[in-house]
């Protein structure tokens, strides 16, 4: 049997590797926690389970739906195995700053898979076009521990403002939040996912819509809270009808899991995306020409030490 498809037999909590009685004595089951349904992780999620499984028949993979800190915070928990995150909010969960409670101490980076943009959408006839255009306006963004959410509170303190300042603010999933753009009952939609992003896609294909322009200014607020943050172009036509080009603040998702986790499968993951691009390339834009050099750029978050091998086997310099 092949490293990539040799499975540790006796493993510890923090592992996450529970033993499958219905796959026989050898088989495990392991949890993935990705994104909302409506955003690009969770169906990046379902590609890796069907390549990873169809590679490793004694491997089961349960995805489910997650938020960029709340995974991070589960992984170090021993709740998760393995957990898509943010690069940010990685990096501030090893200091344990804000919004995370204490500083996370047991999270490995696996790898980088595509850059996340911080989504501000408004509906046209809304009148909002900068940050301070929506105060008393009504928002619609996503549940505490969901990245996107945290960002659009420090966005609002850029200005002196909180969700106070708001006419109403509804915690929901991104689908959700796009029926309620639809319908009229919000006026401005933040997310943080991949372009395009489904949900954005359908909500433009009902309603005009327009991206708010994150300025130099603003940004470097929050490039000085935290150096992964980056200011990227969101180009003209990434949605239906909109053709104005605009700039917003980025990060880079990546995998996560315990740095004492399953080396094996940790292997097997990163071979699967490695070596099965056009799978995921189908699932996002984004994923396209994704290289292991690209996967293995430090963020600053300590390597998980079979990463670090899957790394230097591929022949990425400075992973001997």
């Amino acid at each position: 049997m092949s490293a990539y498809k040799k499975i540790i037999r006796h493993t510890t909590a923090a592992t996450i590797l529970m033993t499958a009685t219905a796959f026989g004595a050898h088989a495990e089951e392991l949890v993935m926690a990705t994104g909302q349904q409506g955003g690009s992780w969770y169906p990046v999620g379902g590609a890796i389970k069907a390549v990873v499984e169809r590679e490793n028949p004694d491997v089961t993979i349960t995805v489910m739906p997650g938020a960029g800190v709340s995974n991070v915070v589960g992984v170090d928990a021993g709740r998760f195995a393995i957990a898509f995150a943010n690069s940010t909010s990685t990096v501030d969960s090893l200091s344990g700053k804000e919004p995370f409670r204490k500083a996370t101490t047991n999270v490995c980076n696996l790898g980088v898979l595509y850059p996340q943009y911080f989504q501000v959408v408004a509906l046209q006839d809304s009148g909002i076009t900068s940050i301070e255009d929506m105060k008393g306006k009504k928002l619609t963004t996503q549940q505490l521990g969901n990245t996107g959410e945290f960002l659009t509170r420090e966005l609002l303190a850029t200005k002196d403002m909180t969700f106070d300042d708001l006419g109403a603010v509804a915690h929901t999933s991104y689908s959700d939040s796009a029926s309620q753009m639809k319908d009229g009952h919000a006026d401005f939609f933040t997310l943080g996912s991949s372009l395009p992003t489904g949900s954005v896609m359908d909500l433009a294909s009902a309603r005009k819509i327009n991206l708010v322009n994150i300025d130099e200014e603003t940004f470097a607020k929050f490039k000085a809270k935290n150096a992964a943050f980056q200011h990227r172009t969101v180009p003209a036509g990434s949605y239906p009808g909109f053709d104005e080009e605009i700039r917003t603040i980025s990060y880079d998702t990546h995998m996560v899991a315990a740095c004492d986790y399953n080396g094996d499968i940790v292997k097997a993951v990163l071979g699967a995306i490695a070596d099965n691009n056009e799978n995921f390339a189908a699932v996002t834009k984004s994923m396209a020409g994704l290289t292991v050099e690209t996967m293995a750029t430090d963020l600053g978050v300590p390597f998980h030490p079979a990463a670090k091998e899957f790394y230097a086997e591929r022949g990425v310099a400075g992973m001997e």
